[in-house]
């Protein structure tokens, strides 16, 4: 099935977002971070490293526009097909593409943000809403700000459970593979959506993660979908993000949901 939804402008998202950077509270300067003789961070440089030699992918980041993203601003439903090469086909089963269609046919409302409910992965990190990255040994922490949700990513050599208790963002494991950090999760529950347009999943999903820091503000994610109840195959995406340096996450808070009355259009 080839995805090129285009949304009707008469559907209203009311979509609660942190977008700018600008609107971030702390300017607190990243020592990490090199930087020009007036104290201006050079996000062109290498990416930092870790004492242990690896890639350090701490930091705050927000992603950057996919390269098949509409030029209509309207279209807020940020779908996975923005970070696909153009036509590129996501390889939907009959009944996983019932759904999208019917979902997609109202822009996507009724997604689970808007009663409140984690978007998942990689659907939190879609939205231009910042989410931050806390690389430790043994624990990689990724914070979003939407909705103040968090994964937990273990690099400390344990393997999947073999019973999970299915969850919004699954069981996430990661280990380095060279300077890619690769994280595989799985463990999912069937309420999220892989994007907001409406992307379903079962409970067999599997998603492999590659992260790779290419500069000091540049970091790049390829994203591998493998779920053989709703897609006859795997398939990829692939996501770049900017650092936001000197700047922190702030609180959001959902509450007093007044939005989903208005977010399915006729």
């Amino acid at each position: 099935m080839r995805l090129r939804v285009t949304m009707p402008s008469t559907v209203l998202f009311t979509f609660l977002l942190s977008i700018s950077s600008s609107a971030q509270w702390l300017n607190e300067p990243d020592p990490r971070l090199p930087r020009t003789q007036d104290g201006k961070p050079i996000l062109t440089a290498k990416a930092p490293r870790t004492p242990d030699g690896k890639p350090d992918l701490t930091g705050l980041w927000i992603r950057r526009e996919g390269e098949s993203a509409p030029k209509n601003s309207n279209e807020l439903a940020f779908s996975l097909s923005w970070f696909m090469p153009k036509n590129a086909e996501i390889p939907l089963r009959p009944a996983a593409a019932v759904i999208f269609k019917e979902r997609a046919a109202r822009g996507g409302g009724g997604r689970p943000s808007e009663h409140c409910l984690p978007s998942g992965v990689p659907g939190a990190m879609l939205p231009p809403s910042p989410f931050k990255i806390v690389q430790m040994p043994g624990l990689t922490l990724i914070l979003y700000e939407t909705w103040v949700d968090f994964r937990q990513i273990f690099t400390d050599g344990r393997k999947h459970p073999p019973s999970m208790n299915p969850a919004w963002y699954g069981y996430s494991i990661g280990k380095w593979v060279g300077d890619i950090f690769e994280v595989e999760t799985a463990g999912f529950n069937e309420e999220s959506w892989l994007d907001g347009l409406g992307l379903p999943h079962s409970g067999e999903l599997r998603i492999t993660e590659r992260f790779q820091r290419l500069t000091a503000g540049h970091l790049q994610m390829e994203g591998t979908i493998d779920d053989p109840k709703a897609y006859t195959k795997p398939w990829t995406f692939k996501i770049d993000f900017n650092l936001i340096p000197d700047a922190d996450l702030i609180e959001y808070v959902c509450e007093n949901e007044k939005d989903a009355a208005h977010a399915v259009g006729k």
